[in-house]
């Protein structure tokens, strides 16, 4: 590993040579990709070099030792050898993590897709719920939510809700949500106080540019038409909601959320896009091996992930077995510690994979 580290910052000090030289600094295009590189070896190069000046100092201050002939000074000496041995075994293990392979996606924006599952009315409140969850933790982060399209239920729920997140790293966060997701609840249309079951399905796309998913314009299928509201009444005058239907795929993408029919064309092509992209990492997904599938994030909808247990103020995590309370505070989207636990979980699993 060691070696690995030395390559890493060698390959670091050449991007800097390379970027002082007049012929790349006249390279906006080669600069830049320089740039990303470097930047993108930055954190890997700083905790390398801090572990090397811990190692030298560790090694001058066991010589001291050796060398002492006070007892209160070797004593001294003793605690600060501890005390270096201890942060050399945490740096190893920061550099163990910070040379993991990198999601590709993790930086991208995302788009959400929220649809109530079984149990009806209640499952599509359970829907608005998460909706809520997501958009203020994303608030919490400083990054913009906006709704793509929504089919409202009767009372006030969602069947379903497609949004977008845009902020750095989005991706990373909340790929640890996808799946089936459970509430365990007293409905408001209970009357008799009995605890309902619901569940709703929770899809994160990362966002993809168009020279990841080329799309061929012929196999496209376009229509317009007036936006709905709640109860189906048309909610525009002008025919500007948009449907994209890919012939190759029958995939199905509309959005009528905004009020201009170029706008409502671009988030559906955006949706659109991603569900490619999605179905191409999962096939991916499916060619890696039985120890990388089995990390956590697979993304494998149909598996319950989450159960919300309303009335024991109880939120569970089945992938890693993690029970939580204040169950308040979490759909008020504090969901930081359960995400944090989740990414530890994946990491660990990767080192072991990497031993095996």
């Amino acid at each position: 590993m060691l070696n690995r580290l030395a390559k890493i910052e060698k390959r670091y000090q050449e991007i800097d040579r390379q970027m002082a030289s007049p012929e790349i600094a006249s390279d906006l295009e080669q600069l830049q990709r320089l740039a990303q590189e470097k930047a993108n070896l930055e954190t890997v190069v700083t905790k390398y070099r801090e572990y090397k000046a811990t190692d030298k100092a560790l090694v001058e201050t066991r010589a001291m030792l050796s060398g002492e002939p006070d007892e209160e000074m070797k004593a001294l000496t003793k605690q600060e050898i501890d005390s270096l041995e201890a942060k050399l075994v945490n740096l190893l293990q920061e550099l163990k993590l910070a040379l993991l392979p990198k999601d590709p996606n993790d930086e991208k924006d995302i788009i959400v897709e929220i649809r109530g599952g079984a149990g009806g009315d209640e499952a599509a409140l359970f829907a608005a719920d998460l909706f809520r969850m997501y958009s203020r933790y994303a608030e919490n982060k400083h990054w913009r939510v906006d709704v793509i399209g929504s089919n409202e239920s009767s009372i006030g729920g969602f069947k379903e809700v497609i949004f977008e997140v845009k902020g750095r790293g989005a991706f990373s966060r909340f790929k640890y949500e996808r799946g089936t997701h459970r509430v365990q609840r007293i409905p408001v249309t209970e009357s008799s106080g009995r605890i309902h079951t619901s569940t709703a399905t929770v899809a994160v796309l990362p966002e993809a540019d168009e020279i990841e998913v080329d799309i061929n314009p012929d196999d496209l299928k376009i229509d317009f038409f007036h936006s709905r509201g709640a109860g189906g009444q048309n909610v525009n005058k002008v025919a500007t909601a948009v449907r994209l239907t890919h012939l190759p795929t029958g995939i199905i993408s509309t959005c009528q959320d905004e009020r201009s029919q170029l706008r409502n064309r671009t988030k559906a092509m955006a949706v659109l896009r991603a569900r490619l992209l999605d179905i191409e990492l999962r096939k991916q997904e499916q060619e890696m091996s039985a120890q990388r599938r089995s990390q956590v994030g697979t993304g494998d909808r149909a598996e319950k992930i989450r159960t919300y247990n309303y009335p024991r103020d109880r939120i569970t995590d089945h992938r890693i077995d993690l029970t939580l309370h204040n169950l308040p505070r979490i759909m008020d989207g504090e969901l930081d510690e359960l995400i944090d636990t989740l990414a530890t979980s994946e990491q660990a699993k990767q080192l072991e994979a990497q031993l095996v």
